[in-house]
């Protein structure tokens, strides 16, 4: 096919409808985020969903259907945990739509952007720097194309690629440009097999939440039903009614699955990432939430941060009697060689006509070599960074540079070589310098401001000049700009450790310079950040905790970040931050309440496993505990506003809250079965008071795990209690309770409730003090 194809006219639009409609079409990559499928499954067919299942058909065959209900309860939060996630992959799903960029194709001798889908078997491509192939393809024409193919190979070497060679789909262009032709698409391409054949591999979450609420998953798993099928056989051989029995294993059970802690937390970030959505950020991995609100060091890629990567064409200053209008078109023959169009060729297309200069061979900007140029029939032309160009550069040059570097110019330096390009370049002539300059967004100085203010740290590593970054980070007040460090005068076997120590600005940086700067910070105990945007970034975004990709950056960029900010704007990192803290602040807190109740549970267990008393739970009577002291205001609490800082309390507050809660509970509920024999209290009078008590000391748990209280917080705790003590009040056969406010059981139950408040909060007392006792760096006393 490849013969047939004119490169300078590609195929007419008839013939790549035609190949369209024949199914002859590329496919969109599959997806970041769950099919809808793969939710339901995720949702529906857990462990916990078994366990539920299998104590409904006991409760089934006891005949006692009210105590079903806890069915109906999981049945219900497994619907709106679908609900909530199927919502947000269909807005993430959109803003992905948005962040995706469009691919060049010639139809009809013109260049037209296309969806990657509609990229047809025998379209002629036109890729440049940053692109990532979408397919499998031949070159036609190439301007020193080097791809990196190091998703495919394993090796990150630049390859060249030059007329006839092949170009493999997920290869990404570190410089140059070319033209090529889709030899294979969709299903065929090299992508799409591997993907068929075997699964990506993804880095390890650094999501801490998760982490610590996983492994108490895991460690329930291998204790739940061992001790549920223990304490139902040592209840039957002691002689208890079957049925009673088998209700109290079913209600033990049910308290000891924390089922909803991991409903909650999957729901809250994904409602997280469909409200940053609304904000314009695409959020492509759901820990990474979190991961950023721990984040303490963020290195920006002055580019698209703290300037919007729009570039201006100043001037250009002559040297050795050469004129003004001699460079610009010298300048014109350079830019107007390449079909890339980076920023910085676009800056000067726009103040300079094509002056039609005859090239004769061409070489493309790439971040390794810092410069392009072009060998003409005038002569031999190079442009780029003056420190990688110019040899035995002279004070007075050297001078000038610094001083337009200072006042914030990014200073380009443009040589003529009597070689040819491919030697040595150290008798090229300095014909002038050029200037541009870069804009500054509006919001950048206030929202590094607002970062510093949380206690982030900024640093700044670019490839531009180090003097020219210091100047643009001093003028929006970053701390510490004149700490900078030019990378090229930097050894390879220099101490990086130390050197990220004493440094805020590194200028002239290689994209293996900025990961091992990346993994310096880490090293030095730092959780990392990376924004970015190009090619150039790739290395250090892999490397750091969190990337941050820009929509108008390279695909292949925007293909290995966390985050992806559609309108290119840093500013909605500050939305991302706040939801990442109110994530792990709120589920934090209330991940104690459902805590609770697997460790009062747990005990009570292994304590009526040796005891000739029934369990003094039955299923039903544990509903009002599990839905309107822990369900409802846990799922209200996870959403509301909390953006204090992170401070890595997370275990500390589940232990500072849920163990001397769990403690006070049981003591209680043991505590009642001697006051039931004193007064000859039945079951359901003894079970009575200990959902009662059990109900407030969860209700304090509630305040303590809100602090700090605020309006919001108070309008859901409030009602909780209320609607508890409904219960109580008007309908306590429903759950299988009587009427606390008759006699006998009035006085006992008041004096229970009453004293089990002042008990809870010296329990809590003891607790942490043991706690801070047996570490005191983990456990603060604060909390």
């Amino acid at each position: 096919m490849q013969s047939r194809i004119d490169s300078q006219k590609g195929l007419t639009t008839k013939q790549a409808k035609r190949l369209y409609d024949q199914g002859l079409h590329n496919t969109k990559r599959k997806g970041f985020t769950k099919t809808i499928p793969q939710i339901l499954q995720g949702n529906a067919f857990t462990l916990f969903n078994f366990i539920n299942i299998v104590l409904a058909a006991m409760v089934f065959y006891t005949g006692d259907y009210k105590n079903l209900l806890f069915l109906v309860i999981a049945v219900s939060n497994t619907i709106i945990g679908s609900i909530q996630e199927i919502r947000s992959k269909r807005q993430l799903d959109k803003m992905a739509i948005l962040s995706q960029g469009l691919i060049r194709v010639v139809r009809d001798g013109e260049i037209k952007k296309v969806e990657d889908d509609h990229i047809v078997l025998g379209d002629v491509l036109l890729i440049g720097h940053g692109d990532q192939i979408p397919i499998d393809g031949k070159v036609l024409t190439s301007d020193s194309l080097q791809v990196d193919e190091s998703q495919i190979t394993g090796e990150t070497n630049s390859i060249e690629k030059n007329h006839g060679d092949s170009v493999t789909s997920g290869s990404v262009v570190l410089s140059g440009s070319a033209r090529i032709v889709a030899t294979e698409v969709g299903e065929d391409t090299f992508v799409n097999r591997m993907e068929f054949e075997v699964s990506r591999t993804k880095k390890d979450s650094d999501s801490k939440m998760l982490k610590t609420i996983n492994k108490i998953i895991k460690w329930l798993t291998f204790v739940i039903v061992p001790l549920g099928a223990l304490l139902l056989y040592t209840k039957i051989m002691r002689g208890d009614d079957i049925d009673q029995a088998m209700l109290g294993t079913v209600a033990a059970m049910i308290g000891m699955i924390p089922e909803g802690l991991v409903l909650l937390s999957s729901v809250t970030l994904a409602v997280s990432a469909a409200k940053l959505a609304r904000h314009k950020v695409l959020v492509r991995e759901l820990p990474a939430i979190e991961t950023l609100a721990r984040v303490d060091t963020i290195c920006l890629d002055k580019t698209g941060t703290i300037t919007s990567g729009k570039l201006k064409f100043e001037d250009v200053l002559p040297f050795n009697n050469h004129s003004k209008d001699e460079l610009k078109h010298v300048l014109g023959s350079l830019v107007y060689a390449f079909e890339d169009d980076n920023e910085t060729s676009s800056a000067i297309k726009q103040a300079i006509e094509n002056p039609n200069a005859k090239i004769i061979k061409s070489f493309p900007f790439s971040s390794d070599k810092k410069w392009s140029g072009v060998d003409t029939s005038d002569g031999n032309f190079i442009m780029g960074a003056p420190q990688f160009i110019i040899k035995n550069m002279s004070q007075e040059v050297s001078d000038m540079i610094s001083d337009y570097a200072n006042q914030g110019y990014r200073v380009l330096a443009l040589l003529q070589s009597h070689k040819d390009l491919t030697e040595d370049l150290d008798d090229a002539e300095l014909l002038g310098l050029i200037l541009i300059s870069d804009e500054i967004r509006p919001d950048a100085k206030s929202t590094l401001q607002y970062f510093v203010e949380q206690g982030v740290s900024l640093k700044v590593i670019s490839g531009d000049d180090p003097k020219t970054v210091s100047a643009i980070a001093k003028r929006v007040g970053l701390k510490d700009s004149d700490k900078i460090v030019d990378m090229t005068e930097v050894p390879f076997d220099a101490d990086y450790q130390e050197l990220v120590k004493v440094n805020a600005v590194f200028g002239r940086v290689t994209p293996q310079q900025k990961k091992r700067l990346i993994r310096s910070y880490q090293l030095n105990g730092n959780t990392v950040a990376m924004t970015g945007d190009g090619v150039n970034d790739m290395l250090a975004m892999k490397q750091a905790n969190c990337g941050i990709a820009m929509a108008s950056g390279s695909e292949s960029t925007k293909g290995i970040a966390d985050f992806v900010l559609i309108n290119s704007n840093f500013s909605a990192m500050i939305d991302v931050l706040a939801e990442g803290r109110r994530v792990i602040n709120n589920i934090g807190s209330v991940a104690s309440l459902y805590l609770i109740k697997t460790m009062f549970s747990l005990s009570l267990t292994i304590l009526f496993m040796f005891s000739i008393h029934s369990y003094p739970f039955q299923p039903i009577q544990l509903t009002p505990i599990n839905t309107f002291m822990v369900g409802l205001p846990s799922f209200l609490l996870a959403l509301a506003p909390n953006y204090q800082r992170v401070t890595n309390q997370f275990s500390t507050k589940i232990y500072n809250i849920a163990l001397p809660a769990a403690m006070t509970i049981v003591g209680y509920v043991v505590l009642i079965i001697y006051i039931g024999k004193a007064f000859d209290f039945n079951f359901v009078q003894r079970a009575t008071i200990s959902v009662l008590v059990t109900g407030f000391i969860y209700w304090i748990a509630l305040f303590k795990a809100s602090r700090p209280l605020n309006k919001v917080k108070l309008s859901i705790i409030v009602p909780s209690i209320v609607i508890f003590a409904a219960i109580f009040l008007f309908f306590p056969s429903v759950f299988s309770l009587v009427d606390v406010f008759k006699m006998p059981i009035f006085i006992p139950a008041a004096l229970v409730v009453v004293t089990a408040v002042p008990v809870f909060i010296v329990m809590s007392s003891v607790v942490r003090r043991i706690l801070i006792k047996i570490n005191p760096e983990k456990f603060d006393d604060s909390i």
